[in-house]
């Protein structure tokens, strides 16, 4: 049975902060479809102290942003964003157009359609995380968004230098100096100055998924996407150390960001808190993660894979580190899961920076029912059907009425019958009396 060595905060606290979040979000977005930009520009000086009579960037302003960085932080931007492209485009191919004949003169198929436009939102208030910007922008324009644009708050006082040229070279066609609600409030409800978008789509702190929550249905979203989650499943085939890194390596993202260790062994579970302990002495981000440890740390020691891959399963966490004598294991059994990493030559900043796998992932337990951001989120599969002869159309006609009649569509029924008039010959009494409506026999 597992056991817990370590729990994190209680849910009805976890929820009593859930609530203050969603009644600041409601009022924020409420005032952004009321006053546009005014509320807009309001709420940057606010939250960002960044004024601006338009907060759209000049080409001139990212090319200063480009030519700020060294020909080594261009290489390497280069380097992640081929990654991210590479991967994207074999998603892509993956997802065909089909057309069948399903029966003679019946034809089906769908067609993958992009959305017409995406808004893509870049979090960097503590840390400018360019990052986010390959795997939004790259991903939308694989996909064939032909209208993407994006938003990033402002750090130190002024656009985001690597975020704004990730964005550029990713091929954004606007880029704006925006955070928090009113940016992504902004581009799905629209302003004076900065048109609405078919989709959001980024991670971000509460605010923001909150934000993102509530907007749901005016504009379509990627996923449910909060505070960072990451968890550890170990055995003894690895030691404290390499769990301890990989825990708060992630817990950096905030207070907030839950960290989970799942192993089966005791011995490796106590080294690991010893490890943690030791870390946060010398980590320069330890101010943080010692919070979100502290808050939303936890450490289960289960008895076997099996248990092991129950609780995992139950969590259903975003970044999931395996690092065990058989990962393949959890890769054939989990289900509930943003992402996997499997062995310890692997980990989630990989994931998260360069390696080419998308890191905008489902949080929150929302892995039960989605996964990540992928050009496939970006499309529209839409249907189309043909019949074309008479025959067939006379056939699924008949079919068609007598099954209306079950559910007393008249209506539905006719607009069968008719065809079978027309098309099959037969002398189906037309739809406009009471008595005229039985279905074909």
């Amino acid at each position: 049975m597992a056991e817990y060595l370590k729990r994190g905060t209680s849910a009805e606290v976890r929820a009593a902060a859930d609530r203050k979040v969603r009644d600041t979000v409601e009022a924020t977005l409420a005032d952004i479809e009321a006053r546009g930009d005014a509320a807009v520009r309001d709420l940057s000086i606010k939250f960002d102290g960044w004024d601006r009579e338009d907060y759209r960037l000049s080409q001139a302003e990212i090319d200063d942003c480009l030519n700020a960085l060294t020909a080594q932080e261009i290489k390497d931007i280069e380097f992640a964003q081929a990654q991210v492209r590479n991967f994207a485009q074999y998603q892509r191919e993956s997802v065909k157009d089909i057309e069948v004949e399903t029966l003679p003169g019946v034809v089906l198929g769908h067609k993958n359609i992009p959305v017409n436009a995406a808004g893509c939102y870049v979090p960097g208030g503590k840390y400018p995380l360019l990052a986010s910007a390959h795997m939004s922008v790259i991903t939308a324009k694989v996909a064939g968004v032909p209208r993407v644009i994006t938003c990033a708050p402002p750090f130190e006082g002024k656009p985001a230098r690597a975020i704004v040229a990730a964005q550029a070279m990713a091929g954004a066609d606007a880029i704006y100096a925006l955070g928090g609600i009113q940016a992504v409030g902004a581009m799905a409800l629209g302003t004076e100055t900065i048109e609405k978008v078919d989709m959001l789509v980024g991670p971000g702190n509460a605010f923001v998924a909150e934000a993102k929550r509530q907007l749901f249905g005016r504009v379509g979203i990627d996923l449910f996407a909060g505070p960072t989650e990451t968890m550890v499943i170990a055995d003894e085939s690895v030691d404290g150390e390499i769990c301890a890194t990989d825990l708060l390596g992630q817990a950096e993202h905030g207070p907030d960001s839950p960290a989970i260790l799942i192993t089966n062994s005791r011995k490796l579970a106590e080294e690991t808190l010893r490890e943690i302990e030791r870390l946060l002495h010398i980590l320069p981000t330890a101010d943080i993660a010692a919070r979100a440890w502290e808050s939303y740390g936890e450490v289960i020691v289960c008895d076997d894979y099996e248990e092991m891959c129950k609780v995992a399963d139950f969590y259903a966490n975003e970044h999931v580190q395996v690092m065990t004598r058989d990962p393949d294991y959890f890769l054939k059994n989990m289900t509930n899961y943003g992402a996997l990493f499997l062995g310890p030559r692997t980990n989630v900043a990989y994931g998260d920076k360069v390696i080419g796998t998308n890191h905008t992932l489902p949080t929150r337990k929302a892995a039960r029912f989605t996964g990540g951001l992928w050009v496939g989120k970006f499309l529209k599969t839409c249907t189309y059907q043909r019949v074309e002869t008479d025959e067939a159309s006379a056939l699924i006609g008949e079919y068609c009425s007598r099954l209306c009649a079950l559910e007393g569509f008249a209506g539905h029924g006719e607009q069968a019958n008719v065809r079978v008039r027309r098309y099959g010959g037969r002398n189906v009494p037309y739809a406009g009396a009471a008595e005229a409506l039985a279905p074909v026999r």
